[in-house]
């Protein structure tokens, strides 16, 4: 392995990871040496080099064994010559801020573009949009939170690609509140936390994914508190997500917590019928602007909307596999032919209703926060309400008593035993529940 054919192979990096990821995580890579088919490289720091080993190792492998070197294992040793490279690359480029810090890579088909809007995300998409117009916003943080696959990464992405091409001026940085912590400990480690703080107060807009994750790890929440109070004296825009609201994350310290509800706090819904169905035919239209034969039945859309309602991933995924079993065997995508083709797909989409959907159902049902429902108040305004989500835990999802009353604030089983009984007995004597417990049925299965 010669530096030419690094060269080659950096030069086919660079067409297929794109701009921002070549220039973040490629180009700092130097060329060491290729022995027993192990080919190492010098980093300028070992969080660049494990990124590169988790992220892209696998296409550089490829590529060099492409390119005639018999490469079977990368690695990567932290060394002097590639901070000099770098640096030398720096002044022969734009000027940037002092000290910019590398994000995590950008997904370049979560556009704003590609964000298909309805009314359970539409509220987080106009947020998301106001942000990524770079001017000055009534909110700081923007707080993103709800299930998987309901769109929070691709909003997050969004508004960096947005950003950076509006204010290219701007140090934008997005990261994973894992990546976040994994510097975190790396700088204490290294004795470097004086960079590792001047680093992160001196970016523009900070962009943390999967905030819960930060939650029980006191060191590392006490700096990111810091982080963020120091970013916004300095009216730096922050936008964050999690899985979950900023008061329902356990192990999270209440200054944190509040913190985070300080700005705005945007939940993105479930899905509906409608959205699925939209999510559908604008990958379809995608589809058919690069492939002209394909042929779909009426009706199959429709389908696959209303049968996988719980993760929009699934639902895209399912739609891949129709196209690629549609394109190799050169046969019309039929109602029949998605039910043989999707039939491991659409039994497990059955049924599928989670123990938090209950609970967001039965707080919004009864108006009540979603927090007081699995909290330890007794009162009898929230209690029904409880015993009810218990209920109806116990009858459409598969779990066991006991992990219900886990995530019912860490109840024992008896309690949920006992609810479960409670409201047995009270919907033969008392229509209204009968009837709310109908009510919330249906629209948990719709």
């Amino acid at each position: 392995m010669t530096d030419e054919l690094w060269g080659q192979v950096r030069q086919k990096l660079q067409e297929t990871v794109g701009a921002n990821n070549y220039s973040t995580w490629i180009e700092p890579l130097v060329f060491s040496s290729l022995q027993d088919g192990v080919a190492t490289f010098a980093v300028p720091t070992q969080f660049i080099g494990d990124w590169v080993r988790r992220n892209f190792a696998d296409q550089i492998k490829h590529l060099m064994t492409t390119a005639g070197s018999a490469v079977t294992r990368i690695e990567f040793a932290v060394s002097k010559r590639a901070p000099a490279k770098q640096a030398t690359a720096a002044k022969t480029t734009a000027p940037k801020p002092a000290g910019e810090l590398p994000g995590a890579p950008l997904d370049s088909r979560f556009t704003f573009d590609s964000f298909v809007v309805g009314k359970p995300n539409e509220l987080a998409h106009a947020a998301a949009k106001r942000v990524a117009e770079g001017g000055p916003v009534s909110f700081n943080p923007l707080f993103l939170y709800g299930g998987v696959g309901l769109g929070k990464t691709h909003l997050m992405h969004a508004i960096a690609h947005e950003l950076k091409a509006r204010r290219p001026d701007l140090n934008v940085v997005y990261l994973s509140a894992e990546q976040f912590m994994y510097r975190f400990v790396q700088a204490l480690r290294e004795r470097k936390m004086m960079d590792f703080k001047q680093l992160f107060r001196s970016v523009d807009v900070l962009m943390v994914d999967d905030v819960q994750f930060i939650a029980g790890k006191d060191s590392t929440q006490e700096e990111f508190f810091h982080t963020f109070n120091a970013l916004v004296d300095q009216n730096k825009q922050i936008i964050i997500s999690a899985d979950r609201a900023p008061g329902e994350i356990k192990g999270l310290e209440e200054r944190i917590k509040s913190r985070l509800q300080s700005g705005l706090v945007v939940d993105l819904h479930p899905t509906d019928y409608e959205l699925r169905l939209g999510i559908l035919q604008t990958k379809v239209d995608a589809y058919r602007a690069k492939n002209d034969d394909l042929v779909m039945s009426d009706g199959v859309l429709e389908f696959l909307a209303h049968r996988i309602s719980t993760n929009v991933r699934v639902l895209e995924g399912a739609l891949t596999r129709l196209f690629a079993f549609a394109s190799l065997v050169g046969r019309e995508i039929t109602l029949e032919l998605a039910q043989d083709c999707l039939a491991d797909v659409l039994r497990a989409s059955d049924r599928k209703i989670t123990i938090e959907e209950i609970q967001r159902k039965v707080s919004e049902h009864y108006n009540i926060r979603f927090s007081d429902l699995i909290g330890p108040r007794r009162m009898r305004n929230l209690a029904r309400p409880r015993q009810i989500a218990m209920y109806l835990a116990k009858q459409l999802t598969s779990r066991s008593l006991p992990e219900i009353g886990r995530r019912f604030g860490g109840r024992d089983h008896t309690t949920v035993m006992h609810g479960v009984r409670k409201i047995e007995e009270l919907k033969a004597l008392d229509s209204q529940i009968s009837d709310d417990l109908d009510l919330l049925r249906r629209a948990l299965e719709a």
